[in-house]
């Protein structure tokens, strides 16, 4: 390109008061700001003046109005386009962490709608007239479904185990097996958070094997607490001990000692029936003896982030009170939607009601009639050199939850002639709304187990588009 042409072409650009006269362009200022779209308007406008200067073809060519305020309106969608929002999840991982972990039930999501948009009572007693503390939100139906004597919430299952350590055991030692020194997601390490709460940690037995004596002859005067951790994320096999929950209970309590559990994963079912073994059960753990158990709400449990510490009085009211609390605490929100969330426990109906329950009970059954179904609504509107077919597989719960558990499944495998598994999953990804799937040996895979039936029909569109989408 010469350079006169160059500048021939440079010339041909329309200013931003010019683009401010298009009808759709002035739609935008009217939705959002003058101040706004002007600002849009200049960084495209020297996007395409430097691509010019650099002989991009693909962006230099916008130089009439009309191809710019296309260009404009897609980047102002882009711009005011949520950066969190909702997804397809078409993985099979029922606690997806990366998705957002636990779906809320329907009754939790009323709930959010009501006390988001008004005031409420949250530490106001409605009876007295009085203030009152946030705790009481959940006061009565957190020990009702858990079967012991108080409760309190914090922002996550961490926080939980931190201020269980600082409350009741700064400058004294806790006692924990080396085979359950864990480290979960984001770094959290049990020696680190430890260290960081003023507890000295005991370590005791091995590795692969830790006896009940093993914890009784680590006790002595500065011993604040046992701690017993339930190792989410993995599993030790083969040549191993652990001892059982009783028998920790009865020799704690023979030294009098409190004993402590982080149950992890807040399971407040036997998920036996379903295919998940080794889960612990909060209600059981308490109702054998232990003092205090914490785990997640927005794992198992179905509900939103929180961590819970659950036991006797005599230790969740000094926790309540350590002055960290309120660097922990939990905001309306998650008060309201883990009470709705709890309720459907209380009523007996959290298999029916809590979506991750739902997803983890549906039988193999359910799940083929789903997928047949949809295959029949997809075939006749694939182009022909697209295939899918109904396969067997396996969902996992996810969220550093049940590592050695799988769910059997019927997925809808797809293969295009046309574009890789990759090229498929990346223009799902790029919808509205997106859709994140599983690619197996050039297969895009669909688990209908963790799709919502209200999503079919956007699934549907966007698996037709993302077929028939242009060659690269």
């Amino acid at each position: 390109m010469s350079q006169e042409s160059l500048q021939d072409k440079l010339r041909r650009i329309p200013g931003v008061d010019q683009l401010l006269l298009n009808p759709a362009v002035r739609t935008w200022v009217g939705k959002t700001s003058r101040t706004f779209v002007v600002g849009e308007i200049q960084q495209l406008l020297d996007e395409v003046r430097a691509a010019i200067r650099a002989g991009d073809e693909s962006l230099g060519q916008a130089v009439d109005g009309e191809q710019l305020v296309v260009l404009l309106e897609d980047r102002i969608r882009m711009h005011l386009r949520p950066v969190m929002r909702p997804v397809i999840n078409a993985t099979g991982v029922v606690l997806h962490t990366n998705l957002g972990r636990a779906p809320l039930s329907m009754a939790a999501q009323q709930c959010l709608s009501a006390v988001s948009s008004r005031y409420t009572n949250l530490e106001y007693d409605l009876a007295t007239g009085s203030r009152s503390h946030r705790d009481k939100v959940l006061e009565s139906i957190l020990p009702e479904v858990l079967g012991c004597e108080s409760a309190a919430v914090v922002n996550n299952n961490a926080a939980a185990v931190f201020l269980i350590l600082n409350t009741l055991a700064a400058g004294r030692e806790v006692i924990v097996s080396r085979g359950e020194l864990i480290e979960i997601g984001g770094a959290f390490r049990i020696p680190d958070i430890m260290v960081r709460s003023g507890a000295v940690l005991r370590e005791v037995g091995t590795t692969n094997k830790t006896r009940v004596e093993d914890y009784a002859s680590a006790i002595g005067p500065a011993t604040a607490l046992i701690l017993r951790i339930h190792p989410s994320n993995y599993r030790i096999r083969g040549f191993t001990h652990r001892p059982a929950l009783d028998e920790m209970v009865q020799m704690a309590r023979r030294h009098q000692v409190p004993l402590v559990e982080d149950v992890g994963s807040g399971c407040l079912l036997d998920l036996r029936p379903f295919g998940i073994e080794g889960e612990p059960v909060a209600q059981e753990s308490l109702a054998a003896g232990v003092d205090l158990v914490c785990f997640s709400a927005d794992k198992l449990l179905g509900g939103p982030q929180a961590g819970i510490v659950a036991g006797a009085r005599r230790w969740v009211d000094p926790i309540r009170k350590n002055p960290l609390m309120r660097a922990c605490r939990v905001e309306k929100l998650i008060y309201g939607a883990l009470e709705a969330t709890l309720a459907s426990y209380r009523a007996g109906r959290a298999l029916s009601e809590i979506p991750v329950l739902r997803m983890i009970s549906a039988s193999v059954g359910e799940l083929e009639a789903r997928a047949e179904a949809f295959l029949e609504r997809l075939k006749p509107r694939m182009p022909s050199h697209a295939r899918a077919t109904l396969v067997e597989g396996s969902s996992v719960v996810g969220g550093g939850s049940c590592p050695e558990s799988s769910l059997p499944t019927r997925l809808i495998a797809l293969e295009s002639g046309r574009k890789t598994a990759n090229d498929l999953e990346g223009i799902l990804r790029s919808q509205d709304p997106p859709t994140i799937l599983r690619i197996d040996d050039n297969r895009a895979l669909v688990d209908l187990r963790t799709v919502f039936p209200d999503e079919e029909d956007a699934l549907l569109e966007g698996l037709c588009l993302a077929l028939r989408a242009p060659d690269k």
